[in-house]
């Protein structure tokens, strides 16, 4: 398992960081995504404090994994009744 070290930048600093080679990639897409938002939020509420921007960053972020959670949570639900639906009529033909 060979680790890279990389910096990554995020809003007006750079962190220094080791990572898993093959986690790179990822790691650097949601470096992007994270300085995007902020991009957006500085442009949309015009701000320019640091604290606050990222602060709202984290807000959204979080909102949408919670968002993401319950769509998990649904499709988990759904799948699990087609299973058992599948599974019964598995069982009536036995």
């Amino acid at each position: 398992m060979e680790t890279l070290s990389i910096r990554l930048k995020i809003g007006d600093r750079e962190y220094p960081m080791k990572v898993k080679a093959e986690d790179e990639a990822k790691i650097r897409h949601a470096g992007k995504l994270i300085n995007d938002k902020i991009k957006r939020y500085r442009e949309e509420f015009g701000l320019d404090d640091r604290q606050d921007l990222l602060a709202m960053v984290a807000f959204d972020s979080m909102v949408e994994s919670m968002n993401q959670d319950m769509v998990n949570s649904d499709d988990s639900q759904l799948i699990e009744a087609s299973l058992s639906k599948v599974n019964d009529q598995l069982s009536s033909l036995l």
